[in-house]
């Protein structure tokens, strides 16, 4: 599996220009019309792209100067989905940074997407404050973690103390890296010859020692701390 990049970029963007670029591909025209202008409406960026499917989102990007910043992606599109878009879009725009858009919550479509590529993961019906804030996060970390309990995220990764938190047994690791599959709990349980009761402890320890709320969060933080790669 390649490695999600997008968690380790450095690169603030918003040092890189007076605004910063957004591209959003959603076959659902209102949707796609309404949340460009909202994201025009926040005072660091402008939308410059949209497209109805990953089709026609490569074929609008290659007649741009320059790629966006940053690219909405819907999970459920025509001829090209947003995990094939994602994946495109990694290796054809290493650079660009992905968040994946959708109606589902499910743990398996949010794993998918961030092996595709995305480094953050919303639902469509979110607040507009809390969308102006994951284009933040990405736009200065890289990434956004939307777990309620990393709501004091940036403060939690900068207190002393963070390596103990996170060291993690043998066990635990190899957990932590069949949780970043599609396997459910039970078959994680098969993979490692335990019991269930016995994985559900290491998921429960995991959640404690990440200060996370659910499998999506372990992941992030996971891959966040340089733990695992996909």
């Amino acid at each position: 599996m390649g490695k999600l990049t997008n968690f380790r970029s450095g690169m603030n963007l918003f040092n890189k220009k007076e605004k910063i670029t957004v591209g959003i591909a959603d076959d659902h025209q209102l949707v796609a019309k309404s949340l460009g202008v909202l994201i025009d409406s926040f005072p660091a960026y402008t939308v410059i792209v949209d497209a109805r499917n990953g089709v026609d989102l490569l074929a609008k990007l290659k007649l741009l100067p320059e790629a966006p910043d940053i690219l909405m992606v819907d999970v459920d599109m025509p001829h090209m989905d947003g995990f094939a878009t994602s994946k495109s879009i990694t290796e054809e725009y290493p650079l660009v940074r992905m968040i994946a858009l959708s109606m589902k919550d499910d743990d398996l479509s949010i794993i998918g997407m961030l092996k595709a590529g995305c480094c953050a993961y919303l639902l469509k019906d979110i607040h507009p404050e809390i969308l102006e804030k994951a284009l933040n996060e990405v736009a200065e970390k890289g990434f956004y973690n939307c777990d309620a309990a990393n709501i004091n995220y940036r403060r939690l990764i900068q207190t002393a103390g963070r390596e103990e938190r996170l060291k993690l047994t043998e066990r635990e690791l190899s957990f932590l890296r069949l949780a970043c599959s599609d396997l459910t709990y039970k078959q994680i349980a098969g993979q490692m010859y335990l019991s269930e009761r016995t994985v559900d402890g290491y998921r429960e320890s995991l959640f404690e020692k990440m200060k996370v709320q659910s499998r999506v969060g372990m992941v992030l933080e996971g891959l966040r701390a340089g733990l695992i790669t996909l």
